[in-house]
């Protein structure tokens, strides 16, 4: 699914989903810099994100994976 990732300055970093018009902070990542790992947000989702350099701007908008609900995931 197509997500934007944006940094503001009361959130920290949220993501924007624009098919579902939910935006939700993310409260837990599995690397500080997000990219190649795992990421949850405030609703209980768990996406994917894929590998990218470190240093990546944001605002960016990316395809991420949702992970199923049977219990995978962190």
């Amino acid at each position: 699914m197509k997500i934007m990732i944006r940094r503001s300055p009361d959130a920290g970093l949220s993501i924007y989903v624009p098919k579902k018009d939910l935006e939700e902070p993310i409260v837990e990542s599995e690397y500080e810099t997000l990219w190649g790992g795992w990421i949850k947000i405030a609703n209980g989702w768990v996406l994917d994100l894929p590998k990218m350099a470190s240093d990546t701007k944001l605002p960016i908008t990316i395809d991420a994976k949702k992970r199923s609900a049977d219990g995978e995931g962190p």
